[in-house]
């Protein structure tokens, strides 16, 4: 396995940015130019630093040459950057409301601000120039993680799942943008593998691919996100594991787990396989045995050197920068396979006074199992064993502890996908004389609205379907947000019968335009100010439904 060569990398990372149209034979730039439209001013550089190399691997191969980058960048504007610094200085000054992402696992000692609403390239593009101070400190005792705060914005927070699934399609691709431009920025070369092409083992559980897994679980449980082996191995540490001492570090018995693995093989799917008797260090080794058999490592073959290289960024918030971005990256079931497996681990820390297994010790034993697979190199310099071990536990380290910060969405990506959206809705050529009228005057009425943006109230109508006959009628004032609106529902609910309570239910709005725009629903946040989001959105449409995770309660 060996990294891929110049023009061949660049080829690929184009192919995965979105942009292979611009290095075919006949590139045009029609079909990316609402993508690139969205591109900051490093991120904008970033592909054209790829589209320089892939030009030069094709002269030296005597292969027609692409066009020359300036004429696809010639219209980047410069005011990007103005406006980027200053809503830096803004946001390093401003009282904004704040989002704590404080681990349950000990007391921190420092805390640290953490923007995600200005692109993370930008950021180390000031950083870089002396305009603030860096923190290259590292903390080896758990006790000294800072506790990271996120400014919120007047549109609040998003989190992974809070986007609908065709926006979120969206998020990769810009997501390996934004780390590309992050690496250029700070020097580091992002290196990457080619994809593994490994025979899958003829299994049921054990050495198959979590998309084959997760394809078979959802035939006996639709919409399963997570490979129900896993999910069963997990359950049974949790219930009888937790306060084991050495949990996940004191090994099984070697034959009793090679046992386990074939009864389950056999008897998992029967539902008749009992966990009663099984012994927890067992189940542990089990665990970890899942995750190195898998075809391809969990954090893929492609982006495992993007992960283990994140240890030698100097900044601890740049590498959580570059953490997040790549969480995004990942395919949806490694993503969500991951985020069980740090849960289950945050919780082994939490009972670290019982079972001796404290932050440290829990990534130390776990990440090579994240790390090390078999169907790539392990050359590993020498004397420099120690050091790798002990980034790669680093990083392990830093995705337990800060598993929540890096599974948001930052503020400036889902800006681009709005922008994405509305910039793909004006790329229709208006054939119809009736349509091209109505959409001048839907435009005429936004730009009314957005004229009137000082005005204090706005009246809407929230949706309430399956549960309330009438739609709710919500005057947006400057103060108002998504859970008093929520309290509002709750009132007219109890008035009519019913008995709920406010956390059983998901504020969403959907970002439609009926003509041209993709149909989203996008969860929002409680805090989230719905003035500034009409401002935003006057066109949406404005839902209030059961949250998907609770309605087996209704």
């Amino acid at each position: 396995m060996s990294c891929l060569l110049e023009g061949e990398a660049e080829a690929e990372w184009l192919q995965d940015a979105g942009l292979s149209d611009l290095i075919g034979d006949c590139a045009e730039e029609n079909g990316n130019i609402v993508l690139l439209s969205t591109l900051t001013k490093t991120q904008a550089a970033a592909v054209q630093r790829r589209l320089d190399t892939y030009t030069r691997s094709r002269r030296k191969k005597n292969k027609q040459p692409v066009r020359d980058v300036r004429d696809i960048f010639g219209v980047v504007g410069s005011g990007v950057c103005y406006f980027i610094y200053c809503s830096l200085q803004r946001s390093l000054t401003s009282d904004s409301r704040i989002a704590y992402f404080a681990s349950p696992l000990r007391g921190s000692v420092r805390e640290e601000l953490f923007n995600t609403e200005i692109a993370y390239s930008e950021q180390a593009a000031i950083l870089l120039k002396g305009s603030f101070p860096r923190d290259s400190r590292r903390f080896k005792d758990d006790i000294c993680f800072p506790k990271i705060k996120i400014p919120k914005g007047r549109l609040g927070m998003t989190r992974i799942g809070d986007l609908s699934q065709q926006d979120m399609k969206k998020i990769p691709t810009l997501a390996l943008i934004e780390l590309t431009a992050l690496c250029d920025v700070l020097g580091l070369e992002l290196k990457r593998n080619k994809a593994l092409k490994r025979k899958a083992a003829e299994h049921k559980l054990f050495g198959v691919p979590l998309g084959t897994l997760l394809e078979n679980d959802q035939k006996l449980l639709p919409n399963t996100r997570v490979p129900l082996i896993l999910q069963a191995l997990l359950s049974c540490l949790e219930k009888k594991g937790l306060d084991t001492e050495g949990i996940l570090r004191v090994s099984g018995s070697q034959s009793r787990i090679k046992s386990l693995e074939r009864k389950l093989e056999s008897e998992f799917y029967t539902g008749f396989f009992q966990w009663d008797n099984v012994h927890q260090n067992d189940v542990s080794g089990l665990l970890k045995r899942f995750i190195r058999e898998l075809p391809a490592p969990l954090l893929t073959a492609e982006y495992l050197p993007a992960f283990a290289a994140v240890q030698n960024i100097p900044d601890l918030k740049q590498r959580l920068q570059a953490l997040n971005l790549l969480i995004l990256i990942l395919p949806e079931p490694n993503r969500n396979t991951l985020k069980a497996l740090l849960e289950f681990l945050r919780l082994v820390v939490t009972r670290e006074r019982k079972n001796k297994m404290n932050l440290w010790n829990v990534s130390t034993v776990i990440a090579p199992n994240l790390f090390m697979h078999k169907g790539l190199p392990n050359k590993i310099p020498e004397g420099k064993e120690k050091q790798l071990a002990e980034g790669a536990a680093d990083i392990v380290r830093m995705m337990i502890h800060y598993q929540d910060l890096l599974w948001t969405v930052p503020s400036f990506l889902v800006a681009q996908v709005r922008k994405l959206n509305e910039s793909s809705s004006r790329k229709y050529q208006f054939y119809d004389k009736r349509i091209k009228n109505l959409l001048r005057k839907i435009h005429s009425d936004k730009e009314k609205t957005e004229k009137n943006h000082g005005e204090p109230s706005k009246v809407v109508k929230v949706q309430t379907p399956l549960l309330l006959k009438d739609s709710l009628e919500v005057h947006l004032t400057n103060g108002i947000k998504a859970a008093d609106v929520l309290r509002q529902f709750q009132k007219n609910l109890c008035q009519n019968g019913w008995n709920i309570k406010d956390r059983f239910l998901a504020f969403q709005t959907s970002f439609k335009n009926v003509f041209f725009f993709l149909t989203g629903e996008h969860c929002l946040d409680p805090d989230t100010y719905l003035l500034d989001l009409y401002h935003v959105n006057p066109h949406a449409e404005w839902i209030i439904r059961p949250n998907p995770s609770f309605s087996r309660m209704f």
